[in-house]
């Protein structure tokens, strides 16, 4: 299997449905996958993986997606709620071993605050939900768009589709020269993104 940085692979969660999910670690050499799950009410997803028990075995299909990361770009911007802590896990130690500059916001639920600090995530700064990520007015007023040369970062913007869509039109406002990268996880009243 060819993991790359960003790439998902599918979970079939009943007989008709299934689930893109993010790898925060593949050894394939070893046999080991990593997935990092948000577990969350009572979404069909969220039930499926917390049913799971030690020694099930589930079927993943082949990783596949958009390459995100590029060690040419030395600066790197991920955005993203809880959906995106193991996209952020399985970047940070490309960033830190090639020495890159970088930056995490995470818009969280309070009750997910202190997740990076566990995950060991470095470089991040948190926001609550349904707040600055819903005013595009707010978002231009984030430190990001006050530092000199993060335009021309590789900026990835996953999770809530509404937070990335304004996070994504105020960037491109801002006429930022990396490239931008997006991916909706979920939008509210609407099942199976």
């Amino acid at each position: 299997m060819n993991f790359q940085l960003g790439y998902a692979v599918l979970i079939r969660i009943n007989d008709t449905e299934y689930r893109n999910y993010t790898v925060s670690f593949s050894d394939v050499e070893s046999g080991i996958l990593e997935i990092i799950f948000h577990i969350h009410g009572q979404a069909l997803g969220s039930i499926f993986i917390d049913n799971l028990n030690v020694g099930d075995e589930i079927r993943i299909s082949m990783p596949r997606g958009q390459k995100q990361y590029d060690s040419s770009v030395k600066q790197h911007f991920l955005f993203g709620d809880e959906t995106s802590l193991g996209l952020a896990c399985s970047f940070l130690p490309y960033l830190k071993k090639n020495q890159h500059e970088f930056q995490f916001y995470f818009e969280l639920d309070e009750s997910n605050v202190n997740v990076p600090q566990l995950l060991d995530l470095e470089n991040y700064s948190i926001f609550s939900k349904n707040e600055i990520f819903i005013n595009k007015q707010l978002i231009k007023d984030l430190p990001i768009f006050k530092t000199p040369d993060w335009d021309i970062s590789n900026f990835v913007l996953i999770g809530n589709v509404t937070s990335v869509q304004n996070f994504r039109q105020v960037l491109k406002a801002n006429s930022v020269k990396g490239r931008i990268f997006t991916k909706g996880y979920w939008l509210k009243g609407k099942q199976g993104l």
